[in-house]
């Protein structure tokens, strides 16, 4: 039988199943440092825990401070992000701690309200911030929060529409703990995430391990995953790209960076052609007998498949880049094996590089 509940029946029973069976020992928790705690929030947008800890510890390395990262060249910053995706949230990384530096005198703000003044930083992790570092009472509301309020509530707005969204935002504001909030917000807010990643999850949720499970609309009526409604799905599309490896014979490769807006924006690139037939217009006739087609492959994105069709071409220690690819507004130049791999790279022209290099056509067999 479904139990009604004041919302702090709600609440007391999240923040002591976090301080029991949550989660504690992840590198940015049980800190109140709010560049440690905002690092960590915008990494994990989109982003399983898996793959943002070796860049979370590797990011503190280079910048062990805000002052540290508003300072930095941006190609170091892309570098460090590389693999990471969504690369736009490594720009504004960036100007966020610029911002926090110049406006701020190195002290992130201590509201929600104006932590989303900031660059890069909207609602939900404003509110996160806010909870964690200033025991601030506010409600955070991303993927796996929405699920758990959804399904306890039995919220059935179809959350496409803005208007259910709002709705959603009051409803859990009234579920927030009332007293002692310098000590509650922070274990309530890791409470609801903790329960969304390892009980509430998506598909087959763990039930019967939920500390709200007797207040949860979802379970009592036997349909906890028909939560969240959300009626506009993402539509995925395909695009095709042909890269061209220009490679001289000690390993250097030809490398540009790509414009600030669009695909891979800011990272250094094989240049990209629409098509082979474009690739190939752009290759001179010196070339002809050492340029050949590598296997094409598919790079899924969450919005989208890419097709890369890589070719490589085989450039003499003297020979120059033909003067078509030599932009005046982007950066690029030949880098040595010992430096690309230091540079902010797209995940899959890094690992394209990685491999060992296929032998030209055209190459004389070592005597």
């Amino acid at each position: 039988m479904l139990k009604s509940f004041a919302p702090s029946l709600f609440a007391n029973e999240i923040v002591r199943w976090q301080q029991s069976h949550g989660r504690h020992s992840l590198p940015w928790q049980n800190t109140r440092d709010p560049y440690r705690v905002w690092l960590s929030e915008i990494m994990l947008q989109q982003t399983q825990v898996a793959t943002v800890l070796a860049y979370y510890d590797r990011f503190l390395q280079h910048f062990p401070a805000v002052s540290d990262l508003a300072a930095a060249a941006q190609d170091e910053v892309m570098a460090l992000w590389s693999g990471l995706g969504y690369y736009s949230r490594a720009r504004n990384l960036q100007r966020c701690a610029q911002n926090v530096m110049a406006l701020h005198a190195g002290q992130f703000p201590r509201s929600a309200e104006q932590l989303q003044t900031l660059p890069g930083i909207g609602r939900s992790t404003a509110a996160a911030i806010a909870s964690f570092c200033f025991g601030e009472r506010v409600a955070i509301l991303d993927g796996n929060v929405k699920r758990v309020l959804t399904r306890v509530l039995g919220f059935s707005g179809d959350l496409a529409q803005s208007a259910n969204e709002r709705v959603l935002w009051s409803r859990a504001t009234d579920l927030l703990p009332h007293e002692d909030l310098a000590q509650t917000m922070p274990r309530y807010t890791q409470g609801l995430m903790d329960l969304g990643a390892t009980i509430c999850t998506g598909r087959q949720p763990k039930c019967l391990l939920c500390p709200v499970q007797a207040l949860c609309r979802g379970r009592a009526e036997g349909q906890p995953e028909k939560y969240p409604v959300k009626t506009r799905k993402l539509k995925r599309s395909t695009e095709a790209l042909s890269l061209l490896w220009a490679q001289k014979p000690d390993g250097s490769v030809w490398l540009e960076k790509r414009p600030a807006t669009g695909i891979w924006s800011g990272l250094y690139c094989l240049p990209v052609f629409g098509n082979d037939e474009e690739l190939r217009a752009f290759v001179p006739q010196s070339l002809e007998g050492r340029i050949e087609a590598l296997p094409a492959f598919v790079h899924v994105l969450t919005h989208k498949n890419l097709c890369l069709s890589p070719w490589i071409a085989g450039f003499q220690d003297d020979q120059a880049m033909p003067q078509a690819m030599v932009s005046d507004v982007r950066p690029a130049a030949w880098f040595s094996p010992s430096a690309w791999p230091k540079m902010g790279l797209p995940a899959p022209i890094r690992k394209l590089l990685a491999q060992d290099s296929p032998g030209l056509a055209g190459e004389d067999e070592p005597g």
